[in-house]
């Protein structure tokens, strides 16, 4: 791999980890399975904290670690941010000094003004003099990553960064690092075994298992062809994917999106026109047909074809791929109802979508 993070990771004991991913350059990886599958043992090894059998972690080509040739370089002199699950804060130091530590490889001269900056950039203005005790959850998330970031990092460990946050700060703290990962393009690693974090934040997945990659790719190739080993089972069917906000219809209340050749009218997006949005969309609610509806609540009729036909969860239940454009989507419809429409790869159908139906996360 040219630009980015190589990594390739095999081990006999603890316990056994056989593992190599590629993650592009600046964009964000998730790592996601069921805990014990090795994920952080993962990030250990790419930060230089955990030595394994055989390792290869390579950074824009440059060798951070080869157990074959012996190289390696020290974890304190690699460029990395690491943001551990339980954020790991020196309960002593006040977050100013937390992260003027973090700025030892800087001049004494300019490390206040980066303090003041990073607070500043993670929304923590006036809580510089506190400690950790003294911080909310979310206050304590940001201060963590902001410490990584002093590092001024190339890439971004992110280990499980919402498991200790209820619902509704999770959302939140997904909206600030969308919002940090514009600024920064940071190559950026994230653990999880929530799929919603992978839905929402992530352009690339690695699946692991056991210590093995069982899928990887893309979100959005990998949704769309359902093709996520442990999710199928408990997550209904649905896509991911990355849209432009064409425009911006405020007299209607409708924003546009488009996507390789999709175009979808959706509830008023927070979001300036050019700017890309995550969307989601259940394949049940695409409403498949074979003529043009009228007199319905509904503005987006798409012209599809059929790419492939799957039996779903239920043997009553059909699952259809289809492509509209150069893009993607799924439809879950009942056995009759493909029946009745003739239903075969290469048909072409109109895909009925309500504005409501499309999850925007900008």
């Amino acid at each position: 791999m040219d630009s980015g993070l190589s990594v390739r990771v095999k081990q006999a004991t603890p316990f056994a980890i056989d593992v190599a991913f590629d993650a592009p350059s600046g964009q964000v990886t998730a790592l996601f399975g069921p805990s014990g599958s090795g994920k952080t043992t993962l990030l250990r090894a790419i930060a230089g904290l955990h030595r394994a059998d055989e390792v290869r972690v390579a950074c824009d080509r440059e060798s951070w670690t080869d157990t074959a040739s012996g190289a390696y370089l020290p974890s304190h002199r690699r460029p990395v941010g690491f943001v551990f699950q339980d954020y790991a804060l020196f309960p002593h130091l006040t977050i100013s000094e937390q992260l003027a530590l973090s700025l030892a490889h800087r001049p004494a001269a300019e490390r206040p003004a980066r303090v003041a900056e990073l607070i500043g950039m993670m929304r923590l203005d006036g809580l510089g003099h506190r400690r950790p005790a003294a911080l909310s959850g979310g206050q304590q998330q940001r201060a963590a990553l902001a410490r990584a970031l002093a590092r001024d990092p190339r890439v971004l460990l992110l280990d499980e960064p919402f498991a200790a946050v209820d619902w509704a700060l999770r959302e939140s703290l997904r909206h600030e690092l969308v919002n940090l990962q514009r600024l920064l393009s940071l190559t950026t690693l994230l653990v999880t075994h929530d799929f919603e974090d992978v839905a929402k934040l992530a352009s690339h997945l690695v699946v692991l298992e056991r210590g093995r990659v069982t899928a990887a790719g893309t979100v959005e190739d990998l949704t769309a062809r359902n093709a996520v080993p442990g999710v199928a089972n408990w997550r209904e069917p649905a896509v991911a994917l990355d849209a432009e906000v064409l425009a911006q219809e405020s007299a209607r209340q409708l924003t546009l999106l488009g996507a390789g050749g999709l175009r979808l009218e959706v509830p008023t997006v927070d979001a300036a026109v050019g700017t890309t949005v995550r969307i989601q969309l259940a394949a049940r609610e695409v409403i498949l047909a074979s003529q043009r509806p009228e007199g319905l609540s509904l503005h987006n009729v798409l012209d599809a074809r059929v790419v492939a036909i799957d039996c779903a969860t239920q043997p009553a239940l059909r699952l259809v791929h289809l492509e509209v454009g150069a893009t993607r989507l799924l439809s879950l419809v009942t056995a009759d109802a493909a029946r009745k429409l003739a239903l075969a790869p290469g048909t072409p159908v109109l895909a009925l979508v309500k504005a409501v139906a499309v999850e925007a996360f900008a």
